[in-house]
């Protein structure tokens, strides 16, 4: 054979070898009833994760493979695996069938789950959000051991790194988390979200979360650090979104009961129902809790109620409707300085102190899916709720109630808008990309009075001018807020293994402030010697953009390195300029602050025995809102809450997880997972014209952030074991470590806690008990500047709990 002919053979082969390496394995996932599957991994025996379905369920690669044995994985449902051959494997058709918890049992699942994705965060896609090259952390309720019915956050986000949690509440009735220097007061820090809508009082002007949902109805809880802003809002913490439970598409109807007993009078009922019948589906539950609370003056009650429904017009469009209604009173044992709570943390001078929440949400969503490769979702959404505060308040908490009126502060929010998002994917220059667009309106009509309240001590939130008139802390404002967003993020593979997402919001910002205030001066006799109205009408107007950039570099499936930076935004809020609190003043210039965080970090698993996310921060803050001890005209001094100056935080942030079931005993009757959560975050005001506040440490970050854990598991019994420790934190600019007369300044000491809790399944019922704070200490982790104070807040002492879990 001529040397030419050998080439033309040559030139064969290696065609067809390349034909081969190119060849395409394609498919859709669904249920058993046609809806697609997100979020599904595809695994090679051999290699492992291979790649994950999008959006709607499609999944592509490419393989050199004739014959591959492929694994399909999903939480929620049965694993399937398949003998494929890759000339035959285009347009798959994948199944899944739903996990069957009357043939596995609590601990087999585990073990299944935690072997395969013992550390998850969110995918590059998922529904209508792009979440590629930031940092995101997925909090699976189903694998958590904590005191669900309480609501306990410190084991709840045990595994997310670097939170700051206030934690003196023990029935989970408010959320209070931030991070990296971000003031943990009612998550105001993090657009907070249920379902993917908003759920705070005002997302511009009054951010709080005065609603948290029961971790026992949820199914997992997203957090996205501040690279979150360009799609969810500005804020400089980033996003907080509740993933509520989904109906049960197997059975017509689903109940499921738990009943929780604990220390100081603790009750808590959840049932739920849960089903689908044809083309609708439901879940709703009811929620109550009952308690007296550690300390005198501290009993409470809940009621909680939630309803989904859900219409499957076709395999394109789907209908959902949500609504949620929480009503909960509260009395409030009142702050503590630091003599105080020395000599006894768990005592109260504060019998007359109330707080009450009502709070209706509503939400309607519609999702279409145009093609393909094109998604579309619109959820419009409102709020109807009050907060009331009734309570004797003044500057010295050590002083005892005089019984005289109360001081009273109702707020009103009603607020309604909408968000309309389209996904798209499509080919750039010949490579893979992923676009988004985004809008948003949300318009608010806020009210907020405050006056005097009745001088009983049952929780009357009448107003009572009648009988006072005098009553020095009188405003009336309405809030009228609107916000106007528009927003886009875009993928864009630059090959196999990089993607670069550019991103954008455009924001306009229109806040209002239109109301009086009282000035009432009397002398030593009472008697009034100034009474003034003083108008106050204001109107704030802004626009601008928000810009950001993401990148990811995936070597392997298990291996990710990722980076983002992207610009923060918060504007003043109401309660920053116009709530009168004898505890503090406000500075008459008070504005808006930015800045921008960065993130960069590494991911991944290996060998399915270890996972990690490893990251380094820095946020940059100008304008930062905080309090300063300023000396007033007549020679006292008080703490003023303004602007400080510009701050640096910066820090390491690191979770690993160790599944040592698989390194050691090797048997799947087992479960033995230990895990180190520690961040190290330092800080430093760069500029301040503040006197003294220069060059020192910024609020609210311990240097020290650590959390630890063990699970262990045979069989059906399953045990955790969690030790909380973070080091002492300031609470003011001019960092003060002696407390003052109101207990709102100076340092908050470092803390530790130990928790417990176990868990038995057999059949349909389940059993779980457990100890917080086993060794108690004697801790508190706020001194709050309002209600419930002002003060230090002590944390609940030792406390057990016992639950009955059983479904139908």
């Amino acid at each position: 054979m001529r040397l030419k002919d050998y080439n033309l053979l040559l030139l064969l082969m290696l065609s067809a070898f390349s034909m081969l390496a190119q060849q395409q394995i394609s498919g859709t996932i669904t249920n058993q009833n046609g809806e697609t599957l997100s979020d599904v991994g595809v695994y090679d025996t051999v290699k492992g994760l291979i790649t994950k379905s999008d959006a709607n369920g499609n999944f592509n690669f490419e393989t050199e493979k004739a014959t591959l044995n492929l694994t399909f994985f999903n939480y929620e449902y049965q694993v399937l695996e398949q003998t494929v051959t890759s000339t035959e494997a285009k347009n798959l058709k994948i199944i899944l069938l739903p996990l069957s918890e009357t043939t596995l049992s609590e601990v087999e699942i585990t073990v299944r789950k935690a072997k395969l994705f013992s550390l998850k965060q969110l995918a590059d896609v998922e529904d209508t959000a792009i979440y590629a090259g930031k940092k995101t952390e997925v909090v699976l309720i189903d694998q958590s051991m904590a005191n669900l019915g309480a609501n306990n956050a410190r084991q709840l986000y045990s595994q997310v790194v670097g939170l700051n949690i206030y934690q003196n509440d023990d029935a989970g009735l408010q959320l209070n988390i931030g991070g990296r220097g971000l003031d943990p007061n009612r998550t105001a820090n993090f657009n907070t979200r249920q379902n993917g809508y908003d759920i705070s009082a005002d997302v511009l002007g009054y951010p709080e979360s005065y609603y948290t949902p029961t971790a026992e109805a949820l199914q997992e809880i997203q957090i996205v650090r501040g690279a979150a802003s360009l799609q969810y809002g500005t804020q400089f913490g980033g996003l907080v979104n509740f993933k509520m439970k989904t109906p049960n598409t197997e059975k017509p109807l689903e109940l499921i009961t738990r009943n929780t007993v604990g220390s100081n009078g603790l009750y808590t009922n959840f049932t739920s129902a849960s089903g689908t019948k044809g083309k609708l589906s439901y879940y709703t539950f009811f929620n109550y809790k009952k308690g007296d609370g550690f300390r005198p003056n501290s009993n409470f009650e809940s009621k909680n109620f939630y309803a989904h429904l859900g219409y499957q017009f076709n395999d394109n469009t789907k209908l959902e409707g949500e609504v949620t209604y929480l009503r909960y009173l509260a009395k409030q044992g009142g702050g503590l300085n630091d003599d105080q709570f020395e000599a006894d943390p768990y005592q109260s001078n504060r019998s007359r102190n109330w707080f009450q929440v009502d709070w209706l949400l509503y939400n309607l969503k519609l999702s279409h899916k145009f093609s393909e490769n094109t998604n579309f979702t619109f959820n419009a959404f409102g709020l109807n709720a009050s907060r009331n505060a009734l309570g004797f308040r003044t500057n010295r908490v050590d002083q005892p109630d005089a019984n005289t009126e109360r001081d009273l502060i109702k707020g009103e929010f009603n607020n309604f808008g909408f968000e309309t998002r389209v996904l798209t994917n499509y080919n750039l220059f010949g490579k893979k990309s992923i676009g988004l667009l985004g809008a948003k309106f949300y318009k608010a009509e806020n009210t907020s009075e405050q006056g005097p309240g009745s001088d009983g001590s049952d929780p009357n939130f009448d107003f009572q001018y009648d009988a006072f008139p005098n009553y020095s802390n009188q405003s009336s404002f309405t809030y009228p807020n609107l916000n106007v967003a528009v927003f886009g993020e875009n993928i864009v593979y630059l090959n196999d293994k990089l993607s670069i997402t550019p991103g954008f919001r455009f924001e306009y910002i229109n806040t209002q402030s239109d109301g009086f205030f009282r000035r009432i001066n009397t002398d030593a006799a009472g008697n009034v010697i100034l009474n003034e109205k003083i108008e106050d009408d204001l109107t704030k107007e802004r626009s601008f953009v928000l810009l950001g950039l993401g990148a990811s570099y995936k070597p392997s499936t298990a291996f990710e390195v990722y980076g983002n930076i992207s610009q923060n935004y918060r504007s003043v809020t109401f309660s920053d300029i116009s709530i009168n609190n004898p505890a503090f003043i406000i500075s008459p210039d008070i504005d808006d602050e930015s800045g921008f965080t960065v993130d960069a970090g590494a991911r991944g698993k290996w060998s399915n025995n270890i996972s990690y996310d490893v990251s380094a921060f820095s946020l940059f803050y100008n304008d930062r809102i905080g309090f300063v001890q300023r000396v007033l005209a007549d020679g006292n001094i008080k703490s003023e809450r303004g602007n400080v100056g510009d701050a640096m935080m910066y820090g390491i942030e690191s979770l690993v997880e160790f599944n040592l079931e698989n390194l050691l005993l090797k048997n799947e009757d087992y479960i033995f997972n230990y895990y180190v959560n520690f961040s190290y975050v330092d800080s430093e005001y760069t500029k301040s014209e503040e006197v003294g506040v220069e060059g020192n440490k910024v609020e609210f970050i311990p240097n020290y952030n650590f959390k630890t854990g063990v699970r262990l598991g045979y069989k059906d019994f399953l045990s955790n074991i969690q030790y909380t420790y973070l080091s002492s934190q300031f609470t003011d600019a001019t960092n003060a470590t002696e407390g003052n007369l109101s207990g709102v300044i100076g340092e908050i000491p470092a803390y530790d806690v130990l928790d417990v809790s176990l868990s038995y399944k057999y059949k349909q019922f389940k059993l779980e008990a457990g100890v917080n704070n086993l060794l108690d200490n004697a801790y508190y982790t706020r001194r709050a500047t309002g209600y419930p104070g002002p003060g230090i807040i002590p944390s609940a002492n030792r406390n057990f709990y016992t639950t009955l879990e059983v479904k139908f």
